[in-house]
């Protein structure tokens, strides 16, 4: 079936659906949510609605600030929270499930109800959101290399069945028809994005998620406001909503989704109040003038809205992602989004802003919050310097190898580990007998990579700056190490199927071969300094190295920022916990948000894995303020 003839028919199917949806729509003997498409308004529970949403993700932030962000955002006067559901986290192995902390789906919508906020759930499968493979668990690349996600592809399909299935299960008592917060679910996301365009796939999630909600919820979809977008996006029997940002024409963009839904609510499913920031590029900030004339136009056309980010939260550990454009552009850890509440919970003009026009609209519930919470001064702590990743030591307990490859395998290859590896060092010995030191190149390289010969540092590889040689210094050395980042895996576009690693290796047009790759595993910091700090003797200057440091804090521990100016770039942990990459030598994040779920009164510790350069003052701080 071609485009224009899918859109004929979505446009049929959508008046089909029209005509059924307002039958009964008002006389309701138990709670539900349904669209009045002669009204063109949505009803809950017999009576007419519409949403003023944020957006928070769960997993963005410690579960014990979730009620905070929640009770916050009501008192702005939203009466909705739409968030993700993100496949990896909660399936991180193909037989493991994971439920509980930051990842219980279940509490965070028990809190949304207590909270007077009704849900719009996006549960995928594909969510995008900046995370590391746009949600995916990435054993899907693992166990099928040439899977094609976001597609009708069986194999894909199999394991999608399996996880909505699980999600749903747990969703439906929360679903309204059974007197719960979740009002809508959409299927995929921004599927009109995506290059693809299969129908068959679209109507079998659409399947997939009516068995399991029946009448209890509205199904709906979400894309971008152009028309190659929506025809590619929207679903029949499904209620199809638009996205833009402040530098969109308000009128035009509802009128674009009008032409393929005549009639019901308008709905903008992601205004966008600020914006994502990459490593190595000014932070992103969105004028909150503006952001509010647009919320204020929405509104008085009678529009729902739903503000993506109203808060932002942090990619903790490595779950950030990475776009591509022109280049690779890897996001920051943080993911303040420059939102109404910041990445640290606190309160903005932009969010008195916003609340004074909602309150044009939306009556405000008296609400008493503070305007900003105590933040902690921990001073400055001095390092320690312990040992080398490459350490005999560390390999032992934090890598697994792989052994006599004929080729590099990739970091997805590794299928042992709970998460996405970070880290692996490829190796293996150089050609003897050489006249020359030689030129090293690299065709494939996923993402940064130093090279080492011997242990000694020679040069960078770059997948965004396309640098792929370097020059070797010696004839006479031994060993090739090509220590290889994973930066995040793409979370959007074509591009998706975005395997790390390194390939076709070669020294001077010779094919590099027989490898050893040690992946190493890092969602918290567990090893003994103990163990002698630096007691090897080794010259550490420009090998990936570990440190650490104690602190200690007096009373309850409040939020505090970690300030890495001065380093290269690596990983941070406090009292073991992976709190994201930093990179002060590229920008424009300077500080890691540290909450303080994850400190303690008395002695607490810091440790980095510096991969590039360790300053002589060996001195991180903990300050009050994020830069």
């Amino acid at each position: 079936m071609d485009l224009a003839t899918w859109t004929l028919l979505a446009l049929a199917l959508a008046a089909t659906v029209e005509g059924l949806t307002t039958i009964n729509s008002i006389n309701v003997t138990k709670p539900s949510f349904t669209v009045d498409y002669t009204g063109n308004q949505f009803f809950l529970d017999g009576k007419p609605f519409r949403y003023v949403s944020g957006s928070f993700h769960y997993f963005r932030a410690p579960r014990v600030y979730w009620r905070d962000r929640l009770r916050k955002m009501r008192a702005a006067g939203l009466n909705a929270v739409s968030t993700y559901v993100e496949w990896s986290l909660h399936q991180p192995k193909p037989n493991k499930w994971k439920w509980y902390g930051e990842a219980d789906l279940e509490y965070f919508l028990t809190l949304a109800q207590e909270e007077d906020l009704f849900v719009l759930l996006r549960p995928g499968p594909y969510i995008c959101a900046e995370r590391d493979l746009g949600g995916f668990p990435t054993w899907l690349l693992g166990l099928v290399p040439d899977i094609q996600l976001r597609t009708s592809d069986t194999r894909y399909m199999r394991y999608v069945r399996t996880y909505i299935n699980e999600v749903m299960r747990r969703v439906r008592p929360f679903l309204r028809g059974n007197g719960g917060p979740v009002i809508m679910v959409q299927v995929e996301n921004e599927y009109g994005s995506y290059q693809a365009c299969d129908i068959k796939y679209m109507t079998e999630l659409r399947d997939l998620f009516q068995s399991h909600i029946g009448s209890d919820a509205l199904l709906y979809t979400t894309d971008g406001d152009t028309n190659r977008m929506l025809r590619c996006g929207m679903i029949p029997e499904v209620f199809g909503t638009v996205d833009f940002g402040t530098e969109a024409n308000v009128t035009r963009s509802f009128e674009t989704l009008r032409l393929f839904r005549p009639k019901g609510p308008l709905v903008n499913s992601e205004f966008y109040p600020g914006w994502l920031t990459h490593w190595g590029e000014p932070y992103a900030k969105v004028d909150s003038s503006i952001v509010v004339k647009k919320i204020d136009e929405m509104l008085a056309m009678g529009a729902s809205v739903n503000l993506y980010m109203f808060y932002g939260g942090t990619n903790f550990g490595f779950t950030s992602g990475a776009n591509t454009g022109p280049q690779y552009e890897p996001q920051i850890t943080s993911y303040d989004y420059d939102a109404p509440i910041t990445e640290a919970g606190d309160l903005t003009l932009k969010y008195y802003e916003i609340k004074s026009v909602i309150a044009k609209y939306l009556p405000i519930p008296n609400i008493t919050l503070p305007i900003q919470s105590s933040k902690g001064d921990y001073g400055s702590v001095v390092l320690e310097r312990v040992l080398p990743l490459f350490h005999p030591y560390m390999r032992a307990i934090l890598g697994i190898l792989k052994v006599n490859q004929f080729a590099p395998p990739t970091f997805e290859s590794f299928e042992s580990f709970d998460e996405p590896l970070a880290l692996v060092l490829y190796e293996t010995d150089l050609p003897e007998n050489r006249t020359d030191p030689g030129v090293l190149d690299v065709s494939f390289i996923h993402d940064r990579a130093l090279v080492y010969e011997d242990d000694v540092f020679v040069g960078t590889l770059s997948r965004t700056h396309g640098l792929k040689t370097v020059s070797l210094s010696q004839p006479y050395t031994r060993r090739l190490g090509i220590f290889v980042e994973n930066q995040g895996h793409v979370n959007s576009g074509s591009e998706i199927h975005d395997f790390k690693g390194v390939g076709g290796v070669t020294l001077n047009g010779q094919t590099l071969t027989n490898w050893n790759a040690t992946g190493f595993r890092l969602p918290e910091m567990k090893y003994d300094s103990n163990f002698g700090a630096n007691s090897t003797g080794e010259n550490l200057d420009r090998l990936p190295q570990f440190l650490y440091g104690l602190f200690t804090i007096i009373g309850t521990p409040l939020d505090t920022f970690l300030d890495t100016t001065g380093w290269g770039k690596g990983v941070a942990f406090i009292n073991g916990y992976n709190i994201g990459r930093y990179w002060p030598a590229a920008g424009p994040q300077m500080t890691l948000y540290v909450p303080a779920s994850i400190l303690v009164t008395g002695e607490n510790r810091v440790d980095l894995l510096e991969f590039e350069f360790v300053p002589e003052t060996l001195t991180v701080r903990f300050q009050t303020i994020p830069n």
